[in-house]
């Protein structure tokens, strides 16, 4: 590569060149001139020092010394100029640049000239000497009297010159003093030219220069003053409408920047101080007048800040800023702030009468009409509630205001006018409520009111009155005029004192029929007045059945020729739609309390005679035939009286001698039992299902009572492990049943209790029956006492079902007083039922005390066996059957210890965490699994895994509730594919029914755990595709992504949406509202398709169920839970 230089070369020899000839001719100019001006300097020198100079010849002497002057200051530049000059020519002639000849004249000579213009200067010098000393006293003089002068003229200048802010016609003053400071300037101008000459000090007359200084500081200080005066006076004729007091105040702000940036020196001038003053104060009233500027200034508040400033003038259209600065706004900065403080506040108050005049005008009632005699009531109106008392609290807040002087009156009036509004309200809802509630009673019910003929007749004086009271008050639509009439208060105040009187009269008629039917203690006030309402007609009456039977929901009554019902009972319907047959007809006419006795009476000799005939009947078919002749409760009891029975003929065979008399009884319970297993698992209807699963139940527990006494081998009928089992035998000298466990005997009470399953027995619930019923053997109470879930209620309610007896449960809470449980204790004395007081310590201590009392007295009673005894103050039967029992959780917040008077009565027993296995396989065996035991284990293990390893989630449930799910799907699989192996049925239900509430994170652990226990097995899920394809339109519908995981949390129509569910509950974080509004609509989509969907079979058609969202801190009984 080359590279060709000669073009730059070529450029940059020519920029050498050019700058080359620059540099030389500057070089020659300069020495040229500087010869030529010494060489003009020394011939004007040279003239003007040879000159003569007489004496008296000031202007020759002047000339000569300046001359002189001359000289000297160039004495030291001109010396030393000669040897640079050289040096430059000859560096000239270096680079061949040659001069005139005539500088090289001038650089020979010009040295020589310089130095004999030295020595002459300073002959002239000595010359003039003599001169120059005259001169120098003449200038001493003149500087000395100048200097005099100066004083004077500072002096008069401080006096005459515009220093104060009122000073008139300032600026012809500052030119006046500009001229005499202009002369004085000059003269002294002319002192220092002669005293530069003569060399004389001269003094530095600072006054003379002071005033020139002080002079255009005040020229600029006048002009600012001049032009805050323009602007300030400018503002003053503008009108108060349109002052712009956010310009006046910027520019009064910008005013005073300027004037603190003005010198220093001005500060103390009485000029700056009045125009500081000036500006500071129209920023001060600048501020009050823009608080005047207010929308909340009345009229008053200008009166007061007159009154305030003592000056008057007229507040309107034509008023300017002039005269509200009259009145010295500035001096009274705090007032007008007050004044506007109050101004505001009072237009607050204002504005909150204004709104409350505004909404109370157009504030009117709403009624709606009484459903029986079109009465206009009031209705409940929610807003109308909250903005009176919203109001009230604002009028209460204005009361308490200091600026309320103005507005007192018109408050106070407000004040009373609502209050009274509020208490007239408050009073006619009440006296609405309870006319309503009483009106049915003593209007609408001809049995109470011959009952109560008395106060039925000062019901309908109040009825009147209530009435017209209610027409009147619709006339008047707005609630502030309706209820501040003259007189309507004290007219609702006399109503209440008389529907008072109405209710203690009605209250007192109702516990006499309690009396007369105990049972009724266990209704509401509501129910039982109901009940008396309608106490002659039967059908009215049978939909509250449910409330004072077990199980007893509705009766079949009779028909007469038109098949109309008729007052003749024919039979009862359980809650689970069981019929049975009265064994007598029942009469249900007369007074209700009446009737229903006989109801009672009918009920438990029907159960009675059924089981008489049942006993009877029981080796004349088979089992499995006979079960199906009988109600449930009658085919159970009996089944467990000739288990009794049986066992009892073996150990009398084991007596006599046939020592396998016991094995061969359990090989025929282990043929039943698998009997029964068999016909689970075929079309039954679900009355018949329940009842072989509960019968299933009992047998498994009956059937292991007896393998144990086997594996044991006891051979005698006093061996302790079956005294402590429950028997039941039948007498057939009273024919009756009765229950006998250990040393105690209990007649069964025959209650009708439908057909309900039974609780698994384990050896819990052996050890809990025997401590109950020891107790009620020695005549104390029972109290079961443990963590939740453990079955201390559960338990209870399914002895008294073993017993035949009905049980009432009770949830106490800190509101229950001893008057409550008083009643309770009363009703359960006079039906001889049992009551189970659940969390019994939640009650407070001092009811506990002497609810002790009341427990005592009915135990003592018992003890003593009477048939009535006092309590509370009146006699009452005593059925001696009657049993209380309380449930604990010890440890728990808000619980109390119980009294030691109140421990000593209830024998106490502890409840731990049940048998899951054993009860899981119980439950197994009554679902019509065979291989029950092995399922069973496998089972408890992986929930036993589950809780373990899983992780720690609120909606998880690994409990006694969750299993009891798990395998009423497992049921339910079975029978809908009887030919598919057990083992894969109970693992399709694991899987399906705990996958959806199963979190993303655990599902691979959960998957592993069930490949372990049920290795090799793959079974297909259970689809519903039609109801898959709702689930998908709904998501789609709200333009969500139907994923397939999604889906299957929602499709097991079988397992989650399953007819024994009652509820649902979805779990979402906040952040799921996408899913929670798809899972809504898929629920929507699909309720009124499972409506349609019934179990199996002849099953009736299931409910669909109910569901709802949010996040889930505990674990409420009943409900599925599945997890986002």
């Amino acid at each position: 590569m080359k590279v060709d230089a000669r073009p730059f070369k070529a450029s940059l020899l020519n920029v050498i060149k050019r700058w080359s000839l620059v540099f030389k001719q500057h070089l020659m100019d300069h020495v040229m001139h500087s010869l030529s001006d010494l060489d003009e300097f020394i011939k004007t020198a040279d003239k003007g020092l040879s000159k003569k100079v007489e004496k008296g010849d000031y202007d020759g002497l002047v000339e000569i010394m300046g001359h002189l002057l001359a000289v000297k200051e160039r004495h030291s530049v001109t010396d030393a100029m000669f040897e640079p000059l050289k040096q430059t020519v000859e560096l000239l002639k270096t680079y061949e640049q040659e001069l005139p000849e005539e500088v090289y004249k001038q650089l020979e000579e010009l040295p020589e000239k310089w130095n004999n213009i030295k020595k002459l200067a300073i002959a002239v010098k000595q010359r003039v000497a003599p001169l120059q000393a005259n001169e120098m006293t003449v200038v001493r003089k003149s500087c000395a009297a100048f200097d005099v002068e100066q004083h004077r003229f500072r002096e008069r200048f401080r006096k005459e010159a515009p220093f104060r802010f009122d000073t008139k016609k300032p600026y012809q003053l500052l030119d006046t003093k500009h001229i005499e400071i202009k002369q004085m300037e000059s003269a002294m101008t002319s002192i220092y030219e002669s005293a530069g000459l003569f060399e004389v000090i001269v003094p530095d007359y600072k006054q003379l220069k002071q005033c020139r200084k002080e002079l255009c500081l005040l020229k600029e200080l006048w002009d600012m003053i001049s032009l805050v005066g323009t602007c300030l006076d400018d503002w003053q004729t503008t009108k108060w409408a349109d002052i712009n007091v956010e310009n006046m105040d910027l520019e009064c702000k910008k005013f005073a920047r300027e004037i603190r940036n003005l010198d220093k020196e001005v500060r103390a001038w009485d000029a700056f101080t009045g125009l500081d003053s000036k500006v500071k104060n129209m920023l001060t009233a600048l501020k009050a007048v823009a608080e005047l500027q207010n929308p909340a200034i009345r009229e008053r508040h200008w009166n007061q800040l007159m009154q305030v400033t003592g000056v008057r003038f007229v507040m309107d259209s034509d008023t300017t800023l002039a005269d509200l600065l009259k009145l010295n706004l500035h001096n009274f900065e705090d007032e007008v702030r007050g004044i506007v403080d109050k101004a505001v506040r009072e237009m607050s108050m204002e504005k909150v009468l204004k709104e409350l005049k505004m909404t109370w005008s157009t504030m009117e009632f709403q009624y709606e009409p009484h459903p029986r005699t079109n009465i206009p009531l009031l209705k409940s109106d929610e807003e109308l509630i909250e903005t009176l008392e919203d109001n009230q609290v604002q009028l209460q807040n204005l009361m308490t205001s200091k600026c309320i002087a103005f507005f007192l009156e018109e408050v106070s009036i407000w004040q009373r006018k609502l209050s009274t509004t509020d208490s007239v309200i408050s009073l006619w809802f009440e006296v609405q409520h309870t006319w309503s509630h009483l009106e049915s009673i003593f209007i609408g019910s001809e049995d109470i009111r011959a009952q109560l003929p008395k106060d039925s007749k000062r019901f309908e004086g109040i009825d009147v009155d209530f009435k017209e009271l209610a027409y009147e008050t619709q006339k008047t639509p707005n609630v502030v005029e309706a209820t501040n009439k003259p007189g309507l208060s004290q007219q609702l105040e006399d109503i209440q004192s008389r529907l008072s009187l109405c209710e203690k009269a009605l209250a007192e008629y109702l516990d006499m029929k309690r009396l007369a039917f105990p049972r009724f203690y266990f209704v509401s006030s509501a129910d039982l007045l109901a009940i008396l309402s309608n106490g002659t007609n039967p059908q009215l009456v049978q939909r509250h059945l449910s409330k004072l039977f077990d199980s007893l929901a509705r009766m079949k009554f009779q028909l007469d020729s038109e098949q109309k019902p008729t007052k003749v009972g024919l039979g009862m319907y359980s809650r689970e739609e069981e019929y049975v047959s009265s064994s007598e007809p029942c009469d249900c006419s007369g007074q209700v309390e009446v009737w229903l006795s006989h109801v009672l009476d009918s009920m438990r000799a029907t159960v009675r005679d059924e089981m008489t005939e049942a006993v009877m009947a029981y080796e004349e078919k088979p089992r499995e035939q006979w079960l199906f002749d009988y109600p449930a409760q009658v085919a159970l009891c009996c089944t467990q009286i000739w288990w009794t029975t049986e066992v009892g003929i073996a150990f009398a065979r084991v007596e006599e001698g046939y020592e396998n008399a016991m094995k061969e009884y359990h090989k025929k319970q282990v043929t039943q039992l698998n009997t029964l297993v068999t016909m689970l698992i075929g079309q039954l209807s679900k009355g018949d299902r329940q009842k072989i699963m509960t019968i299933c139940t009992i047998d498994v527990h009956a059937r292991d009572v007896v393998a144990k006494m086997i594996a044991q081998k006891v051979d005698n009928a006093q061996a302790f492990i079956w005294l402590s089992q429950l028997r039941h035998r039948w007498s057939d000298e009273e024919r009756h049943c009765f229950a006998n466990i250990c040393d105690a005997q209990f007649l069964y009470s025959c209650e009708y209790l439908g057909n309900t399953p039974r609780l698994v027995i384990t050896p819990l619930t052996d050890r809990c029956y025997i401590t109950l019923t020891q107790s009620l053997h020695l005549t104390m109470s029972g109290a079961p006492a443990g963590p939740a879930g453990t079955g201390k209620t559960e338990t209870t309610k399914d002895l008294g079902r073993a017993l035949g007896i009905m049980v009432y449960v009770f949830n106490c809470s800190e509101q229950m007083d001893y008057k409550s449980c008083g009643n309770i204790y009363k009703g359960l004395s006079q039906t001889g039922a049992w009551g189970c007081f659940d969390e019994f310590n939640r009650i407070s201590v001092e009811v506990l005390s002497v609810v002790a009392v009341q427990v005592k007295s009915v135990q003592d009673a018992i003890r003593e066996k009477k048939k009535s005894f006092s309590f509370l103050g009146e006699d009452i039967n005593l059925v001696p059957s009657v049993g209380i029992f309380i449930t604990m959780n010890p440890g728990y917040a808000g619980r109390t210890e119980l009294p030691e008077n109140l421990k000593a009565l209830f024998r106490p027993c502890a409840m731990v965490v049940p048998d899951f296995e054993l009860i899981c396989e119980i439950m197994l065996v009554a679902e019509g699994f065979i291989e029950a035991r092995v399922l069973a284990r496998k089972f408890i293990t992986l929930y036993q895994l589950c809780k373990e390893l899983l992780s720690k989630q609120d909606h998880y449930d690994w409990g006694l509730r969750a299993i009891k799910s798990v395998l009423v799907v497992a049921g339910s699989l079975k029978r809908d594919d009887p030919e598919r192996p057990e083992d894969q049925v109970l693992m399709r239900s694991l899987r399906d029914f705990n996958i959806p509430k199963i979190v993303t994170d655990d599902v691979p652990v959960f998957m592993g755990l069930i490949g372990d226990l049920f290795p090799a097995l793959d079974v297909p899920r259970k689809r519903d595709l039609n109801f898959e394809s709702f689930v998908r339109q709904a998501v789609l519908d709200l333009r969500l992504q139907a994923e397939d995981n999604f889906v299957l949390k929602v499709r097991p129509r079988d397992l989650l949406l399953h007819p024994h569910r009652h509820q649902i509950i979805w779990v979402f974080s906040n952040s799921f509202a996408s899913t929670k509004r798809a899972l809504h609509s898929i629920v929507l989509a699909g309720r009124s398709r499972w409506r349609a969907v019934s179990c199996a079979g002849s099953e009736a058609v299931a409910p669909a169920p109910e569901v709802s969202t949010g996040s889930v801190s505990g674990l409420p009984k009943g409900p599925t839970f599945v997890g986002s």
